[in-house]
């Protein structure tokens, strides 16, 4: 059909109860779609799917901690491969109808965490022919771009100019990279963790049947399924300053 575009606002609860607002959008003639939400940090988080590209991008924009000498805030992009059947196809959710705006929402389904090690770093100079989004949505994060070699090697057969990654220091290089939370010196490079959670967004179709008067059984789509999926990173920082949410508390 022709092109359409979408935006809703949802209303979901976060796991310590306090309410916070979603907005979904999508774009069924660039076929992608995006969601973003403020988490119960105060961190913006946006996941953009970018469906012709199969890819999706992770962005986090954490505030600072001013007193700490920290800046505003500081943005991350983690870049990862879009599988099928993750997310719905970005023309159902440009068809999806703003029901009950007050509504507060709870996922049905909750998947299970996933642990990514985010081990190559993403040139944005060179980003946009990997997705056109990484352009928007990573600007204040062009120093801080991650995805993951398995990733990277799937792109690569579909023709992507390998130029623009660069594998990162692992453990194996330095022997002696600590974990950011427990490395004592803020000047020292450390492999840095940052979770982050989408908290509803519309996973799955769902399909009613119906039988015409002849008695045949078709089905049709009749409605999605919410899901609640939590991400932690994992990626290499050049100092420990550059992780200060990573602490033992």
């Amino acid at each position: 059909g022709p092109a359409a575009r979408a935006e809703l606002r949802v209303r979901v609860r976060l796991p310590g109860g306090q309410v916070t607002e979603e907005s979904l959008q999508a774009d069924s003639g660039a076929d992608c779609v995006s969601l973003e939400l403020r988490a119960a940090d105060g961190a913006l988080v946006t996941l953009t799917a970018d469906f012709r590209q199969e890819v999706k991008i992770f962005r986090a924009l954490i505030l600072g901690e001013l007193e700490r000498g920290q800046s505003q805030f500081q943005a991350l992009c983690f870049v990862t491969r879009l599988h099928r059947n993750e997310i719905i196809p970005s023309e159902s959710m440009a068809k999806l109808r703003q029901k009950n705006p007050r509504t507060v929402r709870q996922a049905e389904e909750v998947r299970g965490l996933e642990h990514l090690s985010m081990d190559v770093a993403v040139n944005f100079s060179k980003a946009a022919q990997l997705s056109s989004h990484i352009h928007n949505v990573c600007a204040e994060a062009k120093e801080a771009i991650y995805t993951r070699e398995e990733d990277v090697k799937f792109w690569l057969e579909k023709g992507v100019d390998g130029s623009m990654f660069e594998v990162l220091p692992q453990s194996s290089d330095l022997p002696d990279l600590q974990r950011c939370r427990l490395c004592p010196d803020r000047w020292k490079p450390c492999i840095c963790s940052y979770s982050l959670s989408i908290e509803w967004y519309p996973c799955m179709l769902k399909y009613c049947k119906s039988r015409d008067a002849g008695g045949k059984v078709s089905s049709y789509k009749c409605g999605i399924r919410s899901c609640q999926k939590g991400y932690t990173f994992d990626y290499y920082v050049p100092q420990k300053q550059l992780c200060l949410w990573d602490e033992e508390t």
